[in-house]
């Protein structure tokens, strides 16, 4: 069955900087993205979103659905039930529709829709849990060979194919624990549970991951990690906390990044919000960092509670840098110039090539997109 996932206007605009590159349903959230939730459920999927975004991301089918939604079962099943000119509501927003839309069908099961950035930390053990049942069922596991590795809640515990472990210690007694294809465990790793660990990715020596977290594929990890949401192919190698934080794809934090994810009076978190344009309030005590793909930042960069980073922002130098960096910010706590697009594409080229993949020029037109659509936040060009 093919259906064409989404952008709502509004909950796009509140998950940037994430969505200036991809669309809504490409987030990933659990241990898969959203689009790729629905394709485990059967479906074939494309997406209407940007103009910009278009050309790596088409559409396919009359009946669209909601990209932010992530599906279960009963979801599924009322997605599957619609016919030609109705809408699938819950209160005011729209899960689904086909033409039209003029006839109107309450759904009043349970769904999980996301339409915030730090909703993507706060609902991942949730994701987790379910895409381990989604991934696993009627499956086997592979087994741990290593006899230095203690594991506690086996049978919470997923293996794929061409994993090394060596000297863990893997705890899934309160929440499943997600080893994806030729992923690497280095020695001395502690892994709680819930946690995913995506295809092509490592969590280095000595590693402490506090739970409910996910790495995504091609990625290293190392220090200490709680409740956050690595999208992919990124780094964060060293020592150094991230808590309750989400980094998108592209990225590296340099060796001894810390994020503060609890402010000193222990007050509501506000985080800058590109829909509102301005900072807006979580109603979280724990709310670290986010940042937008091909984001860089250097050794010993301190991010305060509650930051927004942009696409191909590079943060460095002393101090804590301001709580929402614009897209192609190259600075710190000192200030800001622009980092353009020949330096950018040059870095980005260099970094991709490391990982088996091109700057191509689809590429290249989106993120000029971007680099033009978000020029208004880099006010220091005005002056």
């Amino acid at each position: 069955m093919d259906i064409t996932l989404f952008d709502p206007t509004q909950i796009r605009l509140n998950l940037l900087p994430f969505t200036f590159t991809r669309p809504v349903a490409e987030i990933r959230i659990g241990i898969l993205k959203i689009s790729e939730k629905w394709k485990k459920y059967g479906f074939n999927v494309g997406f209407k979103t940007e103009e910009y975004l278009s050309n790596k991301y088409p559409g396919s089918s009359d009946l669209m659905v909601n990209g932010a939604l992530c599906p279960n079962p009963s979801l599924v099943d009322a997605i599957k039930s619609i016919q030609p000119n109705q809408r699938l509501v819950a209160g005011e927003q729209v899960l689904a529709q086909t033409g039209t839309g003029s006839e109107e069908i309450v759904y009043e099961g349970d769904f999980r829709l996301i339409s915030n950035p730090w909703e993507i930390f706060l609902h991942n053990r949730e994701q987790i849990i379910a895409d381990f049942e989604l991934i696993t069922q009627g499956r086997e596991s592979a087994e741990i060979t290593d006899p230095h590795t203690i594991v506690y809640g086996k049978e919470n515990v997923f293996i794929e194919e061409g994993v090394s472990i060596k000297a863990a210690i893997i705890n899934a007694e309160k929440g499943p624990v997600y080893i994806g294809k030729n992923t690497e465990i280095h020695e001395g790793v502690t892994i709680r549970g819930a946690f995913a660990l995506c295809e092509g990715s490592h969590v280095n020596m000595g590693s402490k991951i506090r739970g409910d977290s996910t790495v995504g594929p091609y990625s290293r990890v190392g220090g200490e990690v709680s409740n956050s949401v690595i999208f992919g192919y990124s780094n964060k190698g060293h020592e150094g906390f991230l808590g309750n934080s989400v980094i998108g794809e592209w990225c590296n934090l340099g060796a001894d990044t810390n994020t503060s994810n609890l402010k000193n009076n222990y007050a509501s978190v506000k985080l800058w919000s590109y829909g509102a344009g301005r900072f807006a309030d979580t109603g979280l005590q724990f709310c670290g960092l986010m940042m937008g793909d091909h984001a860089k930042c250097g050794i010993n960069t301190m991010f305060n509670t509650g930051t927004v980073v942009g696409v191909g922002a590079n943060v460095f130098g002393p101090g804590y840098p301001r709580n929402f960096v614009p897209s192609f910010s190259w600075g710190g706590a000192q200030g800001f110039t622009t980092f353009q697009l020949r330096k950018f594409y040059e870095v980005t080229e260099a970094v991709m090539t490391r990982r088996g993949k091109t700057l191509d020029e689809t590429e290249r037109s989106m993120l000029s997109a971007i680099f033009e659509s978000t020029s208004e936040n880099r006010i220091w060009e005005k002056k």
